[in-house]
């Protein structure tokens, strides 16, 4: 299996991403709102764009679709929920379904409501296991859930899902916010060395942000290190209503109501 991330180099500093087989030069894009972006990187590669996945329904994910689509014939699939936002959905896929591409290629879907209630990740598994993770979990951050998301529903994604995956999962996200996520867990956690270490080595150059680990992730995204003094402190400052000793979802929503403001 082989993953290339492509930058558009957009306002909205999306990823869009090809899953190859290096079998059979069959591939998937995934959420291709720069279509022509993505079937010129297909074309170099001498692949052919085989399905297109949708991770949810917002503009900046299924924009690309009808050109993709009229341009290779390639199947759409997206969770059942974003049907109404899509001119076309060819295959709703949710929990469990398994996406085969080629021979080499097999991503598991994971229902990851949250950003969205639409929203789904793919999860490759073996030697190099990788989650395609929308607005769901960014590098370093996690998604907003201002335009049809829910807060709670999201700290259950990660708490459910991203939690009990092991450290090995790189994590290719469908915006790069890496440099604005970690000042914010600088802020939250302004003692976090690996995030300043890392925050010091960015460019701004999206094409050239590095790709994280889970493993990584647990050492600087603030939305995994919900038991932290440090953050309990910084936050019950900011959220006196915070109880002295508060549970891991309270944390999570005021880091994530915090964020919604900075």
């Amino acid at each position: 299996m082989i993953i290339e991330r492509i930058w558009p180099d957009n306002a909205w500093r999306n990823y869009h991403y090809l899953i190859a087989c290096g079998e059979t030069g069959q591939a998937m894009a995934v959420d291709p709102l720069d279509w022509r972006a993505v079937h010129e990187a297909a074309q170099r590669r001498g692949w052919t764009i085989t399905h297109i996945l949708n991770t949810h329904e917002h503009g900046d994910h299924i924009g690309g679709n009808d050109g993709l689509r009229a341009a290779t014939g390639a199947e759409v699939l997206a969770h059942a929920g974003a049907a109404p936002k899509l001119s076309a959905l060819d295959r709703a896929v949710g929990e469990g379904d398994i996406i085969r591409i080629g021979r080499s290629v097999e991503l598991e879907c994971l229902d990851t409501p949250g950003h969205t209630r639409a929203h789904v990740c793919l999860l490759a598994h073996g030697d190099r296991p990788a989650l395609i993770s929308g607005d769901t979990l960014f590098n370093a951050g996690a998604g907003n859930c201002h335009n049809g998301g829910d807060p709670d529903l999201l700290y259950e994604t990660f708490e459910k899902r991203f939690a009990r995956l092991p450290d090995a999962v790189a994590v290719h996200p469908g915006h790069d916010y890496l440099a604005r996520n970690l000042a914010f867990t600088l802020e939250v956690e302004p003692d976090n060395a690996a995030a300043a270490a890392l925050l010091a080595q960015l460019t701004g150059d999206g094409a050239a942000a590095p790709v994280t680990t889970l493993g990584e992730e647990r050492r600087i995204n603030a939305f995994f290190r919900l038991q932290r003094p440090t953050i309990v402190d910084r936050l019950r400052q900011r959220f006196p209503e915070l109880p002295a000793a508060p549970t891991p979802r309270q944390v999570f929503l005021k880091l994530r109501e915090l964020r919604n403001a900075w």
